[in-house]
């Protein structure tokens, strides 16, 4: 079913891109109405778009999920229901690819919820409690999304028509748009994993490593970026851009922050999926729709591959994902390191990689744009940050000697990983140049001083160097350790989000139902109300049944006193 399913959707990612190309070059829509059926003169109609964007960004989906599922033959050998697990990652593609094709509020949120409900199963896939921990934050916290969603749907039919691709001319005094908007841009925060609904991206580490380079590639947490492209008229129309710049650039900074703290190897790159979320939101937010969906295009390509010599290391490793366990893995895997390398410069934005044509452009773009320092401070230090992170990986990973089993012995030899890292490496060198030539033919000429010009490749080498001091620190006693300690338990576990939308907002209601229980159900509203009816009840008919049953007396006695009433009833009628 694996080498099926690959084929099929290898065949769909071909017919899509020159799709997409051709629609690009001629610039080109096309809307498709079915109408499903229609009762009183009420339509239910589906409704399809077809451009340059969604043909490209399908495409690109069918591409890394077809390559996602031949590596799952290896990576998920010793699964038995590995039909089933290719059955749901095959539900998992259909809705992101209805939300994609999607101009109407009603279809999106069948592959909004889809995506939300399929993503659950897959989270807690392997059925233990972290599994079922991790599910339920990432169920709960995209269910906030999904109530947006139906609200704005309800919004909507202020406008008879939930096609609001058709009322960008129309909208410009329009107060409910302007809800609509704000709801679709909370949505669209839940699903990309903005601060404050940051928590449940690295829980989802809990899914397979496959369904991990699936969903923080191009479907899951794209989602949210995807549909703000879509109603990017109205978030710049009701000028909302600067609240989410903002936070675009704070969820940015922190998982960048965070992941240098971080020995997970997973955890590190979902953080770092959530730094270039965060930067897409950004350049978005800026009012360049077009630079945003180029990054999400190419981070897709070298952040699927990252994922999937991520899971190659791990699957060598008898599921082990520490980095400090790591080293010399160069030496075993020389394939997996290569394609691990080549993926993790690109999302420093190396020279001439898929992510520096996305990357150096928007960080260009922003030196162009009349920011704040503080958002300029953000785009570059966490650029700095990422180099940081992504060499102290490698520092871990390819330096020193192997610490993991003496005698223990991997290698490169899985035939289904290798071709998939190889399909993929292929246009995470390629991809970046191919696709700024197909979006912007015409190209950017962005004229900076020379200071400008050179601050992303400083900060490259700057962070570069940084990183290798944090892996190499030696933490001695003493206050500085101490203080350094309260910064690396504030800074490497996400600024205490996990904790806040767990522990702290789970502790008052518990707290206050144990509470309600122990007084109402278990305390005085249980005395006075059904037990103690209850109790009363069953007092008073053992009572009465002692008086008709044990006392022969007490029942002659009742038995003439009605005798005598109704006779004296009788004489005086």
């Amino acid at each position: 079913m694996c080498s099926l399913s690959f084929f099929i959707l290898f065949l769909f990612s071909t017919l899509f891109l020159l799709l997409g190309i051709y629609y690009l070059m001629f610039d080109y829509s096309l809307f498709i109405e079915w109408e499903i059926f229609s009762l009183n003169s009420s339509m239910v109609v589906m409704t399809f778009i077809f451009d340059w964007m969604s043909l490209l960004f399908m495409s690109f989906v069918m591409y890394i999920s077809s390559l996602v599922i031949y590596y799952s033959n290896d990576y998920m050998h010793n699964e038995k229901n590995i039909d089933r697990f290719i059955m749901i990652v095959l539900m998992f593609i259909i809705s992101m690819g209805f939300l994609i094709i999607s101009p109407n509020l009603i279809s999106i949120l069948l592959g909004w919820d889809g995506l939300g409900l399929v993503s659950y199963c897959l989270v807690i896939y392997y059925q233990n409690v972290k599994s079922y921990n991790a599910g339920m934050l990432t169920a709960l916290s995209n269910r906030i999304g999904d109530v947006c969603i139906l609200i704005s749907i309800s919004w909507m039919l202020n406008f008879g028509s939930w096609n609001y691709i058709y009322y960008y001319d129309f909208i410009s005094d329009s107060f409910e748009m302007s809800v609509i908007t704000v709801l679709i841009v909370i949505a669209s925060m839940t699903k990309s994993a903005q601060i404050p609904f940051s928590s449940w991206l690295p829980a989802a580490m809990a899914a397979p490593t496959p369904v991990s380079a699936l969903v923080h590639s191009s479907t899951l947490v794209t989602a949210g970026v995807y549909l703000l492209i879509r109603f990017s008229p109205m978030l710049y129309l009701y000028n909302f851009g600067w609240y989410l710049l903002l936070i675009g650039c704070m969820t940015m900074f922190m998982a960048g922050l965070g992941a240098n703290y971080e020995f997970d190897l997973s955890k590190i790159i979902a953080l770092s999926t959530l730094s270039q979320l965060g930067l897409m939101m950004g350049i978005l937010s800026m009012g360049y729709s077009d630079l945003a969906f180029f990054h999400l295009l190419t981070h897709a390509l070298f952040k699927a591959l990252l994922f999937m010599c991520a899971g190659s290391m791990i699957h060598n490793l008898n599921d082990s994902q520490d980095i400090r366990f790591m080293g010399s893995i160069v030496n075993f895997m020389p394939l997996t390191s290569v394609c691990f390398n080549v993926s993790s410069l690109s999302l420093c934005g190396m020279p001439f990689l898929a992510g520096f044509y996305s990357k150096d452009l928007i960080l260009e773009v922003a030196s162009l744009s009349w920011i704040n320092f503080l958002i300029f401070f953000f785009y570059f230090f966490s650029t700095g940050l990422t180099a940081s992170y992504s060499f102290r990986l490698f520092y871990y990973s390819m330096f020193g000697d192997n610490n993991y089993c003496s005698s223990y012995m991997f290698n490169d030899n899985n035939y289904f990983i290798s071709f998939s890292m190889i399909g993929l490496l292929i246009v995470a060198v390629l991809g970046g140049s191919l696709l700024s030539w197909l979006i912007f033919p015409i190209p950017y000429v962005i004229v900076l001083p020379w200071y400008l010009s050179f601050l992303t490749l400083l900060f490259i080498i700057f962070g570069s160097y940084f990183g290798y001091i944090i892996s190499d620190l030696n933490y001695s006693s003493g206050l500085f350790s101490l203080s350094f300690f309260s910064f690396v338990s504030f800074a490497g576990s996400m600024w205490f989000m996990p904790f806040l939308s767990t522990n702290y907002i789970s502790y008052l209601p518990l707290n206050y139902g144990y509470y309600s229980s122990s007084i109402f159900d278990s305390g005085w509203g249980e005395l006075f109300g059904g037990q103690g009816l209850y109790s009363f009840f069953l007092y008073m008919i053992d009572y009465i049944q002692s008086l008709s049953d044990s006392n022969f007396k007490v029942y002659l006695l009742t038995f003439i006193l009605w005798m005598f009433i109704l006779f004296m009833l009788f004489f005086i009628n």
